[in-house]
């Protein structure tokens, strides 16, 4: 078996910030294999079968500050391997519409990322870093930047975003990391050509800024 954690906040009030966009990429690539999603060890979870690899999919419900609390239960019931484990989260050093898959590495400020580092013991995990930029405002604090929702200018880039992030999921899975990072991170939305639905306003999670 193999793990996908997509990261954010739980509850409607998070629901469509940036700081949730790993919930939403790992739902979008769940979608088309009919999931069964169930609430356990502090997740939201659903186990799919991907061109024959057993993907265990987790979203944590433990709010983002806490999520390594989730991710550890799950990796300690299965037994999973930090190298069967890939964490796809937002990123506010890559511009919206980059994609970066990689291994381990630092945590770069983000608390999810940090909260699961501490917990399993170490950071040497794969992820798919989702960009989303950092404030247009150079006053406005990123913490409030990443709480907030996507506006209609950034669907285009953010809906190709997320199909890309797909592709390196199902790329991981089926071939590890080094096939996804040769299919993804080279790869750049063509904004002219939006390939996946457009999110609505009101479509997603929003975070409390303690929990960023």
């Amino acid at each position: 078996m193999k793990l996908v954690c997509g990261l954010g906040n739980p509850g409607d009030r998070y629901a469509g910030t940036r700081h949730n966009i790993g919930f939403f990429t790992v739902e979008t690539f769940a979608q088309p294999l009919s999931p069964a999603w169930r609430e356990r060890w502090e997740s939201r979870t659903a186990r799919v079968d991907y061109r024959g690899e057993d993907l265990l999919l987790v979203q944590p419900q433990t709010y983002m500050n806490l999520s390594g609390v989730a991710v550890g239960q799950v990796v300690g019931f299965f037994k999973i391997p930090l190298g069967d484990l890939l964490v796809v989260h937002d990123d506010v050093d890559l511009p919206l519409g980059r994609i970066q898959v990689r291994l381990g590495g630092g945590d770069g400020g983000h608390k999810g990322i940090r909260s699961i580092a501490e917990h399993l013991g170490s950071g040497d995990f794969g992820r798919v870093r989702v960009g989303v930029g950092r404030p247009l405002h150079p006053d406005q604090d990123v913490s409030d930047h990443v709480l907030g929702r996507f506006i209609e200018e950034e669907n285009d880039r953010l809906n190709q975003a997320i199909e890309l992030a797909v592709v390196g999921i199902g790329e991981w899975a089926i071939g590890g990391l080094t096939r996804a990072q040769n299919r993804v991170n080279r790869s750049k939305p063509h904004v002219d050509k939006p390939s996946c639905p457009e999110r609505k306003d009101d479509s997603g999670p929003q975070v409390r800024k303690e929990d960023s």
